[in-house]
């Protein structure tokens, strides 16, 4: 399926999408209207420019890449980065629903934007020089400049500490070599902020530009998740990196990990706006389908998993809240942030697969979203930390016993 056919399907679908967010406990009351104006652009865009397309993107495993620039235009790319870098200068709740708003739409499409803006945007206005913040944020926030975040590798996943991606200083440049995978955005982007070790073992951050020689970025294919999300590799055959590339203001795992505490804030709430579009389809579908006489809706079972779903959204929109406000703050630690992606992402999951049940055969097929957010919260559950790695952070702030070494 190429870029106009997509184009063409997105005119020719226009208006199929009829979602209504749930709100049972009032939570729109704790917003203030900038905010949930933010939100219902990014909704309004999602519904325009989204829907109509997703399910065939994934069908086909395209990636709809006109949505690059229309993700900058409505400011999805680090909003919460100062105005003087081309950013937003909004506040993390106004973040937050942006990406559950994206996630509502496609999880991938809420990655696309999380990788730019909390993994490649967010460490160089954090870790990078003035230079550096001058030369990629503005590009970067409107879509003319696409990144990817190199930290995860063939044989280093959940223990970042192994990674064996290193450079050597060379005097008047940084010989780069190595590989990094499962790397959203790789096949377009144009930088790449990678993590690797000098010749003492410490970790650094530095910026790779693509056409740099020996730097390539080979797409990942068959896979049967974040299907219409560009996935990639990272490989460095002795490529020079200029020193000004290298992140003055940071170094050690600290770097990294403090990029990923900023995306797993933002899956907290795009995990939500999955879970919301499921339990709507599953709520709108109870009441058209009819069996033994009745909707379906009208039976016990059915509401109990409506209930269900319903009770869940509702913790996990006031859970986002409450930790939204804490990181506008600057209170938020590390570990509320691993209880929020953790809790979200498993009750979305489970909401997925109990609607996916309410559809019956209907669930698995492309006429409605439930299976291909289910299949994608598969990917979701494991990146930027695993359901288990969340459990054992969250272990050590309880016991102070650390279970990682």
């Amino acid at each position: 399926m190429t870029q106009d056919e997509l184009l063409q399907l997105k005119e020719k679908q226009a208006g199929r999408d009829q979602y209504q967010q749930p709100d049972f406990y009032l939570v729109d009351e704790l917003l203030t209207d900038e905010h949930k104006l933010i939100r219902d652009t990014v909704r309004d865009w999602v519904k325009k420019e989204i829907s109509p397309i997703i399910d065939d993107c994934c069908q086909h495993a395209v990636f709809p890449d006109y949505i690059k620039r229309g993700l900058g235009e409505i400011g999805c790319y680090a909003p919460q980065l100062p105005a003087e870098y081309g950013c937003g200068g909004l506040d993390y709740i106004s973040y937050g629903l942006a990406m559950q708003e994206l996630e509502r739409g496609d999880s991938g499409v809420r990655s696309t934007a999380s990788v730019q803006g909390s993994l490649v945007m967010y460490p160089i206005y954090k870790f990078g020089s003035e230079e550096q913040r001058r030369k990629y944020l503005p590009k970067l926030a409107t879509g003319e400049m696409m990144g990817c975040f190199g930290l995860t590798e063939p044989n280093q996943g959940s223990d970042p500490s192994g990674m064996t991606t290193n450079f050597v200083d060379k005097g008047d440049h940084l010989l780069l070599n190595g590989a990094k995978m499962w790397i959203s955005n790789s096949p377009f982007a144009d930088i790449a902020v990678v993590w690797a070790k000098n010749e003492e073992g410490i970790v650094h951050g530095l910026i790779v530009e693509r056409g740099m020689e020996g730097f390539t970025t080979p797409e990942t294919h068959k896979k049967w998740s974040l299907r219409a999300s560009a996935t990639g590799e990272l490989v460095f055959d002795n490529v020079k990196v200029p020193k000004e590339n290298l992140f003055p203001n940071v170094k050690g795992l600290k770097g990294p990990l403090t990029c990923l505490n900023s995306a797993r804030y933002g899956i907290s709430w795009g995990a939500v706006g999955a879970a919301m579009d499921c339990y709507d389809t599953a709520l709108r579908y109870s009441k058209e389908r009819h069996q033994f006489g009745k909707p379906i809706a009208g039976f016990q079972l059915q509401q109990k998993k409506l209930s269900e779903m319903l009770t869940e959204i509702t913790k996990a929109q006031l859970l986002c809240w409450r930790l939204g406000t804490l990181m506008n703050e600057g209170r938020a630690t590390p570990a509320q942030i691993s209880m929020a992606k953790r809790n979200n992402v498993d009750m979305a999951l489970t909401i997925a697969r109990n609607a996916r049940q309410m559809l019956g055969g209907m669930g698995i097929t492309g006429d409605y979203p439930i299976m291909r957010h289910m299949m994608n919260l598969e990917s979701v559950v494991t990146y930027e930390g695993t359901h288990d790695i969340h459990l054992l952070i969250l272990g050590l702030e309880i016991t102070g016993e650390n279970a990682f070494s």
